[in-house]
């Protein structure tokens, strides 16, 4: 079966630093892909180049057949503008560390803008979607909210909806839980898991060794911009195959008690 996610030799340079070197990886359809390594691997800037957020500087991204990024008119390949990758950007879900709300719109009208302006969805269907998806998210008697009146977890989960109410075909969560206070990370964790179980695809960049290993399907442990290992979460996280993976994930174990 041809994968969801195809990406070939993936590079990232920032002037002269290499923020990723080559990096090879395919997610199936429905897969959920947990993606853990230290501070400056590579993790964050990985998603970001897969939906084109940043621009490699080499390699491919092909989502679902169709290679990100580029257009081939008449024989001749051309970079995409910012505008025409509205569409393409469209089939990618990204959830940020810090939400990314806007503050004068409500809850509603923020999972709805979306919707409206690239889907071109009407003001009915649009509030219909929304209201389904914050319901979905367990925000249902908020939708009249703006976000300064939800708590950080709330408007996380206001995020993931607004993802969610335009039908992407992958989801890409940096970090969704690093801006929370310990006592609001369960409740996104848990829309997160909740999503997981339904099959959709994702990308998880985290911290949350125990929530990525009870549910991904695959794990992958990255350093200085390469994949270093990558297997069934129990076998990376409790068993790894490489002295680096163990030395992280030995220092993420003593932090933690």
């Amino acid at each position: 079966m041809t994968p969801l996610v195809r990406i070939v030799g993936l590079r990232k340079s920032f002037g002269a630093i290499e923020v990723l070197k080559g990096v090879d990886l395919e997610v199936a359809r429905g897969e959920c892909v947990s993606i853990v390594g230290p501070s400056g691997s590579g993790k964050t800037t990985l998603l970001r180049c897969v939906n084109f957020l940043e621009r490699p500087t080499g390699g491919e991204v092909w989502i679902d057949g169709v290679r990100i990024g580029q257009k081939d008119s008449g024989g001749r390949v051309r970079d995409l503008s910012d505008r025409e990758m509205a569409g393409e950007r469209a089939e990618i879900g990204f959830v940020f560390q810090r939400f990314n709300l806007f503050p004068h719109l409500t809850a509603l009208e923020n999972v709805t803008l979306a919707p409206r302006r690239v889907r071109k969805l009407g003001p009915a269907e649009a509030r219909e979607v929304g209201i389904e998806m914050l319901t979905k998210v367990g925000l249902a008697h908020k939708v009249d909210d703006y976000p300064e009146r939800l708590s950080g977890g709330q408007q996380q989960r206001v995020a993931i909806a607004r993802v969610l109410a335009m039908q992407p075909k992958l989801i890409l969560f940096d970090e969704p839980t690093s801006a929370l206070d310990p006592e609001l990370v369960g409740e996104v964790l848990a829309v997160m898991r909740k999503l997981a179980e339904e099959g959709r695809t994702m990308m998880i960049v985290t911290h949350e060794i125990q929530f990525a290993g009870d549910v991904s399907d695959r794990a992958i442990f990255m350093d200085e911009g390469r994949i270093v290992e990558q297997g069934p979460p129990k076998e990376v996280f409790k068993n790894p195959a490489q002295e680096r993976t163990r030395t992280f994930l030995k220092k993420i174990l003593e932090r933690t008690e």
